[in-house]
């Protein structure tokens, strides 16, 4: 049985720095039995529908702008798994998934998974976050996907529990957390460890922090797939933590 596990992925640079975050993340890689493959639910993956990438080879993705030239250079080669992506369409069903061979690794992917296993020789699959859909239903794919994790399917989603890049300081400026991030993200933290998950579906509800944290849903809703995807009182622990900028959560959750 692999966990299954949220990572906080900030800034791009990420993928070709070496820091605490980097460093965590590499000895993941070093202390997980390894995956047969991966699925990666990426927040930078968020469009109409539910789709899942086919290809043999699947391209990375510099879905950015304004960054050094070294980061634009940055290739995971690592391999696609079409029989993985075929299970994936089998277990949503009767969800329409469909198969995609466009896409490929975008950056909330291989800039985690580029420490995580840096020899990029295990299989990746992508699935979409569909955008039209409530929060509720992307914590239900999780549940759907949970077999995976018996399979040998490291189950990982890629994002930031916080994301506001309004108030982020940029410019490599460092800031205090923001109060209401530390607020959000304790609070959280509190509920996962309670398997308490309602609220956390349910998030506009929890006022002005979650607001402030989650301004739009794209980084938050990977989340949701990790904790559909446990057990019944599964341990959940936290194996990275900071704030970067002030408003960008670097938590990473692990089930299992």
């Amino acid at each position: 049985m692999l966990p299954a596990i949220f990572f906080g992925h900030g800034n791009p640079m990420n993928a070709v720095t070496s820091n605490g975050y980097t460093e965590a993340w590499r000895h993941i890689g070093q202390e997980l039995p390894c995956p047969k493959a991966i699925l990666s639910i990426s927040a930078h993956w968020f469009v109409p529908g539910t789709a899942v990438t086919t290809s043999t080879a699947p391209k990375t993705i510099h879905d950015f702008g304004g960054f050094p030239p070294e980061l634009y250079r940055v290739q995971y080669p690592a391999p696609g798994d079409p029989a993985l992506a075929r299970r994936i369409q089998n277990l949503l069903a009767p969800l329409d998934v469909v198969p995609d061979d466009s896409w490929g690794l975008d950056h909330g992917t291989w800039s985690v998974l580029r420490h995580v296993y840096p020899a990029a020789d295990i299989p990746v699959v992508q699935l979409s976050i569909d955008e039209t859909r409530p929060a509720a239903f992307h914590f239900e794919i999780g549940k759907k996907l949970a077999p995976l994790r018996e399979e040998g399917i490291l189950v990982v989603g890629s994002g930031n529990l916080v994301h506001n890049l309004h108030t982020y300081a940029w410019g490599g400026h460092p800031r205090e957390p923001y109060d209401w991030a530390v607020r959000f993200e304790n609070a959280a933290r509190q509920m996962m460890l309670a398997g308490n998950f309602e609220p956390l579906i349910d998030y506009e509800a929890l006022g002005k922090d979650a607001s402030l944290s989650i301004p739009t849903p794209d980084h938050y809703l990977p989340l949701l797939y990790v904790l559909g995807a446990s057990l019944q009182g599964e341990r959940i622990h936290f194996p990275i933590d900071g704030v970067d900028g002030g408003s960008i959560s670097m938590l990473a959750v692990q089930v299992g």
